[in-house]
């Protein structure tokens, strides 16, 4: 049985990310997160800081949301019971701004693969390019008019699920892109 990371308010995040001047909307930000955590060695919070605010630093406040948000979503990723959720606005929101943040989090994903070592992401091999690749194509998603609103909450459902899901496999399947390579000695960098 699927157990989520704890909830955090999307709108608080949104807001404090604002109020620290970040460019990146609370989903991208989140998501860019998640990409580097999956295929950088050692990333740590103040590198996510330098990648999503301008200055890579805030308010007290601020930061402490941040970090919060942070070691909740590297616990979660490395947890066995495949806790991860990516950071989204609740189901109050319209459908059309949930979809238009989903893509946003795939896109800072991406972003976060990118920032690492990896060349080119979208080339993996097996399930993890498939993912990724499947995840470049989420980031065009939108909401089809031509449906009613339970099928677009149901469309909707389904590529978080996948995304959930996708990018849980994509971060154990990067583990040894993560390991600290040895020295000659026999001892890590």
């Amino acid at each position: 049985m699927f157990t989520a990371m704890p909830a955090f308010d999307y709108s608080e995040i949104q807001h404090a990310l604002e109020d620290a001047h970040s460019l990146a909307e609370a989903a991208e930000a989140h998501g860019t997160l998640a990409g580097c955590l999956c295929a950088t060695v050692a990333y740590r919070f103040e590198d996510w800081l330098a990648e999503i605010l301008p200055d890579g630093e805030a308010d007290p406040q601020t930061t402490e949301a941040l970090r919060e948000l942070f070691e909740t979503t590297a616990g979660a990723l490395g947890a066995p019971q495949m806790e991860f959720s990516p950071l989204l606005p609740g189901d109050v929101e319209p459908i059309d701004a949930r979809a238009t943040a989903l893509g946003l989090w795939c896109q800072g994903f991406l972003y976060g693969l990118g920032a690492s070592s990896l060349h080119d992401a979208t080339q993996l091999p097996g399930d993890v390019g498939e993912i990724v690749r499947d995840l470049s194509e989420i980031t065009r998603v939108g909401v089809d008019t031509a449906d009613s609103l339970e099928s677009n909450e149901g469309a909707y459902a389904e590529l978080v699920e996948f995304v959930r899901v996708g990018v849980q496999v994509v971060f154990e399947e990067l583990e040894p892109l993560r390991i600290p390579p040895r020295r000659s000695d026999g001892s890590l960098h």
